[in-house]
């Protein structure tokens, strides 16, 4: 096959003329063998579609291609002609079939349709298969969109650390990074000795970049972070994952205002990027996992983005006459249930939720005038809930170090953190917001283990 360059599937199918000569490479979806002919569906994940290779009897290798297995890699060299067959433009008339690899009877993966709980079982395999092939591609092209809105706006893009000793959300719900004995670990008063930890103390996998990403703001203005995330929750949901992608931006000299303007062009400009660039695996999910989909993004993309208080959204809630299963109360989280009402009910549309009770919310977040609540804001979209969730950061030193003595947080553990309130503090804000959440949201899918390509859950840390 020397001569010929190797050329992909999607790169194929968008010919305008037929080739002469074209080489492709991937692997077999299904082969349906007629009388005196064999058509292999090929794909090699550059785009959903395959191509279908002819095998006519004439091809040197004919009865041992016409005989591979669902799952063989393949290089073919022929003919690209136009297709008689219905909905397929092109087909590539075989000249030449390598067997890359081969594949038995018991390749995991056959034409059928496979549930999505058996795929998680061979998720090293599972790329290869339609929904998941569509959920990666999607991935991938969101994951640049993500960087592209944030350096079109000459945003900073912060690498933060994985392993820390500060735990962002208060929750001790951290992995811990430790090289001493578990059996046998050097004692002090009767506690271990951190001191003698590799680090030379306590330390874990981050929850959040987001106190990191705070420093570099007080110095470049706009920052923003994108990397994996660690939470050590025991939870099963369909909507937790212990390893996670997050997306923090920070912006200097900014309120609770300009925040949310911001989560609303970052979620705006997803979706549009999603509907310009991602067509063909979105109607896919339109087709085969959520009915409507495209229906919603394109209705979100062009969406009114209200705003309303906690205390506006609890007496809306309230006055609704809806049964709730977990009750409506000043001073809770609102839960699940709470947040798809107003967005599909009440406001039937997107709405940021402000100006929540500082009780329920994190230490650094901007304590209001009327010192019950602080500027944090999610952001609710219909079908999901809490989407984004942010707030404006304290930045008045006094303020900031009064909170953090009532929640128990050892000003010396987070000097650091302090010293950019003691020198040339300004306000800040910022959100975070769970990039497989978002993936989510955009593909239709309802298991966060389907989104990202190998999910790490309670229990479960294979592959």
């Amino acid at each position: 096959m020397s001569g010929l360059v190797k050329i992909s599937i999607k790169e194929l199918l968008q010919s305008q003329q037929p080739e002469e000569a074209v080489c492709v490479k991937g692997w077999v979806r299904s082969i349906r063998r007629g009388k005196g002919v064999a058509f292999v569906t090929l794909n090699d994940g550059s785009c959903f579609a395959s191509v279908q290779i002819v095998l006519s009897p004439d091809l040197d290798n004919y009865e041992a291609a016409s005989k591979v297995g669902t799952g063989a890699c393949l290089a073919v060299t022929g003919q690209l002609v136009e297709s008689p067959a219905a909905g397929q433009a092109w087909e590539v008339q075989a000249q030449t079939l390598e067997i890359i690899g081969a594949a038995d009877e018991n390749y995991p993966l056959q034409k059928k349709r496979h549930s999505l709980e058996y795929l998680r079982s061979i998720a090293h395999l599972r790329p290869r298969s339609n929904t998941f092939g569509a959920v990666f591609r999607m991935r991938s092209a969101l994951a640049f969109a993500v960087h592209q809105f944030f350096q079109q706006r000459s945003f900073l893009y912060v690498q933060t650390p994985i392993i820390t000793a500060n735990d962002c959300e208060g929750a001790g719900e951290m992995f811990r990074v430790s090289t001493l004995d578990p059996l046998n670990p050097p004692q002090q008063a009767g506690q271990v000795d951190w001191s003698q930890d590799f680090f030379g103390e306590r330390t874990g996998l981050t929850v959040s970049g987001q106190l990191q990403g705070e420093l570099f703001a007080t110095a470049f203005s706009d920052i923003y972070t994108f990397g994996p995330t660690f939470r050590a929750e025991n939870s099963n949901t369909s909507r937790h994952a212990a390893e996670f992608w997050m997306i923090e931006p920070e912006i200097a000299f900014a309120d609770l205002r300009d925040n949310c303007q911001l989560g609303e062009d970052f979620l705006r400009y997803m979706v549009i990027y999603a509907l310009e660039n991602c067509q063909e695996d979105l109607d896919f999910f339109n087709q085969r996992v959520e009915k409507g989909l495209l229906d919603k993004l394109e209705s979100l993309a062009k969406a009114e983005f209200r705003t309303i208080s906690y205390t506006e959204a609890v007496e809306q809630l309230h006055n609704s006459g809806q049964s709730f299963e977990f009750p409506v109360e000043w001073g809770h989280d609102l839960q699940s249930e709470h947040e798809r009402y107003l967005t599909e009910k009440i406001f039937a549309g997107p709405v940021f939720v402000t100006d929540y009770p500082k009780q329920i919310k994190a230490f650094y977040m901007r304590m209001n005038d009327d010192e019950k609540t602080v500027a944090a804001m999610d952001l609710l979209v219909p079908r999901v809930g809490e989407i984004i969730g942010g707030s404006q950061r304290e930045e008045r030193f006094d303020v900031l170090q009064s909170r953090m003595a009532l929640q128990g947080i050892a000003a010396a553990d987070m000097a650091w953190y302090l010293d950019i309130r003691r020198w040339g503090s300004c306000p800040h804000a910022g959100f975070g917001l769970g990039f497989e959440r978002l993936l989510m949201y955009l593909t239709g899918m309802e298991n966060i283990r389907d989104v990202i390509p190998f999910p790490r859950t309670p229990g479960h840390a294979k592959f």
